[in-house]
């Protein structure tokens, strides 16, 4: 098993670079948005309970983090047509992105050693790492809880609540 811990982004930590395609077929790379704020947020697996509560959170915030200069991405180690259903069904209109081979997660440290029912695997860790617009972490959070996470990321920003 990989020690993640080691290789968890810190604030000032220049964000690795990567590109990535989205639901819409389209690459996304991380340059992209530069000269913007990007959320890059993490989660385990399109269409499951606690994944859906969390895009559906950033869903439904998407305009305000928009108009706060902020660009949202999500990354999972789901296949691209996984992705496809989950936006479809969920009506998410920021990009969802394939990390099949979960390189960009273990660059960013979101890939590791988890617990779970008394197994240990390897899998991706539920993790925020915010860029900021000359492309250093600004904020780098791990092992977040998708209930309420992005109410407490947009206080961790100083954005008032929508």
């Amino acid at each position: 098993m990989s020690d993640t811990t080691q290789n968890r982004l810190q604030p000032g930590d220049i964000a690795p670079a990567f590109t990535l395609q989205d639901q819409d077929g389209r690459p996304v790379s991380l340059r992209d948005s530069a000269g913007k704020s990007t959320i890059v947020y993490f989660y385990p697996a399109a269409s499951t309970p606690g994944c859906t509560t969390q895009a559906c959170d950033f869903r439904d915030s998407l305009a305000s983090l928009t108009a706060a200069g902020y660009v949202v991405l999500g990354v999972s180690p789901d296949p691209i047509g996984k992705i496809i259903r989950f936006a479809q069904k969920e009506g998410l209109t920021f990009s969802l992105l394939s990390d099949e081979d979960h390189a960009v997660a273990e660059a960013y440290g979101a890939w590791g050693e988890k617990k779970n029912y008394g197994r240990t695997y390897e899998g991706l860790i539920r993790s925020t790492v915010v860029v900021g617009p000359d492309g250093r972490v600004t904020h780098a959070q791990y092992n977040v809880k998708a209930t309420g996470h992005v109410a407490r990321l947009r206080r961790t920003l100083g954005l008032d609540e929508a």
